[in-house]
């Protein structure tokens, strides 16, 4: 059933054309993802879509009902039912008080309420923890009517669509299937555009050297000798003449097909982001971090309670745990050096927080960048570049621009000082797939210590290759990325107590061992790879007995 069209839509922001729309249909079927960069026209699009935005231009049909969730707007109705406020786990009535995650489940619910044919969202998993994540994925999941939904999270637009929605220059284009078809057939457009290029320019130098060659043929035909006689010299010298003509009009003809060759344009390269830091910046004490006797509270809120943790060189550990459980409080006695904290001497972090405030909003973006940076500025604008900052739009104040562009500036910052361990506090709120996607393979390639909090499944699996959990009030710390750290979780839960004690007692018995060939090699000869060792075997340990 077709629910909704579209056509010769236009819309303009002064003189700036935003979305320029020749057809859109979409059908009872359609579970639409809408991608793009910060600023491309997304939320303009649904907007116009959902008939809460005229065009300057066209029109739109619409067929049913639509419902409408936003993480900036409150919702319609203030009321839900006590049954679908049980499901969703929140309140029947909207408090202003209620958490980022209990707000968007309140709206969702709210949405599916009101037997709606499709449901609008404009990122509904922003400030929500995994598990709400995976519950609005669940409830949706179920929803019988469309959706439209604009989102960063890219597991929650591959379990959820079957249809993507790209918005680039002001132009939409639509592929088929889940969020990662849609990177394939990317990736497969841009090896298209590739091979194209390149046979362009190879057949257009082949027809140029060809014209080059027949020019010189037809310099190089022989002038009437001086003792050949005139009717021979005429018979020559028309022949010469011919064969010049042949040449020329062969030239012209070779000239006209590189004219008429279709132009294929140099597809953008995609450079790649290494932050190289020097090697004198490296710290190389074996635990950068160390927490123990953590007590937190605020009023009667208990946070930690005689907690622990320790953050060793070199890995790259996801803080995570459910809304208001911590995460950020812990951060924050970090950065503060709380007294049941201890940070390795000639540590330098770099710390991006939420709120943004190492920005000078008087200067601009290239200017708050390079204010504190180790790189010079032609590196900082490739990083820039990727994160689609290019050309004049540098020189913005960063006063006038966007959320997710403040975010991605930010974080530029950050990278680009002269550090030695990353703090990051979900920098991936509000940022657009293809900046998270750099950033994303920035951080794989950071070769030394990261602490940071996301609550996407995919970078944080990405990334991360320790795990560290929130949970009553305790820090548990496990060995591995995000899907390693569920495999084991669910993996240990199925097992009978008797195995895990078992698997404990032999690694322990491994324990042993290392412990015993340490303590035989002399101090000074290469003991890393056996540190290595005691160290994995004590995370499993941990990892298991964090489980029983």
């Amino acid at each position: 059933m077709l629910l909704i069209e579209c056509n010769e839509i236009k819309k303009y922001y002064s003189d700036r054309l935003i979305l320029d729309i020749e057809n859109l249909k979409i059908y009872s079927e359609d579970r639409i993802g809408i991608v793009g960069g910060n600023g491309a026209g997304k939320t303009t699009l649904m907007n116009i879509l959902c008939q809460r935005l005229e065009p300057d231009e066209g029109w739109v049909k619409q067929n049913g009902k639509a419902a409408y969730i936003s993480q900036l707007e409150s919702p319609d109705r203030k009321n839900i039912s006590r049954e679908m406020a049980s499901k969703f786990g929140v309140a029947d009535a909207w408090d202003l008080n209620m958490s980022g995650g209990e707000k968007t489940r309140f709206k969702l619910a709210e949405a599916l309420e009101q037997n709606s044919v499709i449901v609008f969202a404009d990122e509904p998993t922003s400030n929500v923890d995994m598990e709400g994540i995976e519950l609005l994925e669940e409830k949706l999941g179920k929803y019988r009517g469309a959706l439209a939904i604009i989102s960063h999270d890219r597991t929650f637009l591959d379990e959820l669509c079957n249809k993507i929605i790209e918005v680039e220059n002001g132009k939409i284009k639509v592929y088929k299937g889940n969020y990662s078809s849609y990177r394939n057939q990317k990736m497969k457009e841009r090896e298209r555009a590739e091979f194209e290029y390149e046979a362009y320019v190879k057949e257009k130098k082949r027809l140029k050297e060809v014209v080059q060659d027949t020019k010189q043929k037809a310099k190089n035909i022989r002038k009437t000798p001086r003792r050949m006689g005139n009717s021979e010299a005429r018979l020559h010298k028309m022949g010469s003449q011919r064969a010049k003509a042949n040449l020329e009009r062969a030239v012209k003809s070779v000239e006209k097909r590189i004219e008429h060759l279709e132009v294929k344009e140099k597809p953008a390269e995609q450079s790649g982001i290494k932050l190289d830091i020097m090697d004198s910046d490296r710290l190389h004490t074996k635990i950068i971090i160390e927490g123990k006797h953590i007590n937190k509270t605020f009023g009667d809120k208990i946070i930690f309670k005689n907690a622990e943790f320790n953050i060793y060189n070199g890995t790259k550990t996801a803080l995570v745990g459910p809304n208001g459980c911590g995460k950020t409080t812990m951060i924050k006695m970090i950065m503060d050096q709380d007294a049941a904290i201890k940070i390795a001497h000639g540590s330098k972090i770099g710390y991006f927080s939420q709120d943004l405030d190492i920005l000078d909003k008087r200067l601009s973006i290239i200017g708050n960048v390079m204010e504190s940076s180790i790189y010079p500025e032609s590196f900082a604008r490739l990083l820039l570049s990727r994160l689609l900052f290019k050309g004049e739009s540098i020189y913005k104040k960063v006063q006038v621009i966007s959320g997710g562009e403040r975010v991605k500036v930010s974080l530029v910052k950050v990278l680009l000082q002269n550090i030695n361990m990353l703090i990051l506090d979900e920098p991936t709120n509000y940022m657009d797939i293809n900046a998270l996607e750099v950033i994303e393979e920035a951080l794989k390639n950071y070769d030394r210590t990261l602490l940071f909090v996301s609550h996407d499944r995919q970078f944080v699996d990405a990334v991360s290759d320790h795990i560290m959990v929130i949970e009553d009030k305790k820090i548990k710390k496990y060995t591995g990325n995000y899907t390693e750290y569920l495999s084991r979780k669910n993996r240990t839960k199925n097992f009978p107590e008797e195995e895990n004690r078992e698997s404990i007692m032999i690694l322990e018995n491994r324990l042993s061992d290392v412990i015993g060939r340490l303590s035989m090699l002399p101090q000074g000869d290469n003991r890393e790879a056996l540190d290595r060792e005691y160290h994995e075997i004590i995370d499993k340990i941990k990892d298991i007995k964090g489980f029983l």
